[in-house]
């Protein structure tokens, strides 16, 4: 993998840990239900190609699959991707395969090949540097098709600051008390969270770094690589994006950027 992802809070969170920590969030009937939510907004013809990343554990790919699509799935996480590859779609799916990678670094073979490209669960402003997050847009424009659509969904930074919560805590299922702690710099747009928990296993602490954007500024840096903001929802609901709304789903579809005449 590239040398510049070493050291960085992503290269290491994403593991067993992970997916104890937000547990309550990954329950197989929510998971169904944005899929399907999914289905509604993509509206594409079975064995449409689509590319899930980052995919994490699978558990949209593996219904996307199940859905009739021929899906493409990439993660930088070696342990969730072992975690996705242990529960393959049911019966009757289409063909699905799991890819280790850098999503600023999409393989080349896949220029032009998908129908449709799904970015989900704040997935997106990771990197240290904003560029970083201007590369990836780009990179999901350069493997879409002509046509071909993109599904972002994420924090949405009016509706996050518009209701801050600063501190909160669960339990998942075999009593872990999860707490997070909050801050957010509103010049970088960098929200910080530093998790600590306490169980059973044992206890620990840890922080990520997640850079917000705006609806307005995705769209910006999305419309910079030809895809075109069409569509814009209050999280996974049919409701039009709100300024209170603390999750959003773009739907942006690609366009051919028009070309700069070369000078004599």
């Amino acid at each position: 993998m590239h040398s510049a992802s070493q050291g960085e809070w992503w290269s290491t969170y994403f593991d067993a840990h992970y997916l104890q920590e937000y547990e309550p969030l990954f329950s197989e009937r929510d998971s169904r239900r944005q899929v399907r939510r999914l289905l509604e907004v993509l509206s594409l013809p079975v064995a449409a190609r689509v590319l899930d990343v980052p995919c994490g554990q699978g558990r949209h790919a593996r219904l996307l699959a199940e859905a009739g699509y021929r899906v493409d799935a990439l993660d930088y996480s070696a342990a969730l991707l072992r975690v996705a590859r242990a529960h393959p779609p049911r019966g009757g799916a289409g063909p699905l395969r799991y890819h280790r990678g850098d999503m600023r670094h999409l393989p080349e073979r896949w220029t032009g090949r998908f129908d449709a490209l799904v970015n989900l669960f704040t997935s997106f402003g990771f990197f240290r540097h904003p560029a970083d997050d201007a590369r990836v847009a780009g990179e999901f424009a350069r493997v879409l098709a002509p046509g071909g659509v993109l599904v972002w969904h994420g924090g949405s930074r009016d509706g996050v600051m518009a209701r801050f919560v600063a501190r909160d805590w669960w339990h998942t299922s075999d009593g872990t008390l999860v707490a997070h702690e909050r801050r957010f710099d509103p010049v970088a747009g960098i929200l910080t969270v530093d998790a600590t928990w306490r169980g059973p296993a044992g206890s620990g602490a840890r922080q990520y770094r997640l850079r917000l954007y705006t609806a307005t500024r995705l769209a910006e840096l999305f419309a910079q690589h030809g895809l075109i903001v069409e569509e814009a929802y209050s999280g996974w609901t049919p409701r039009p994006l709100t300024r209170r709304a603390g999750e959003m789903l773009l739907v942006a579809r690609k366009r051919e950027l028009p070309r700069v005449p070369s000078g004599k």
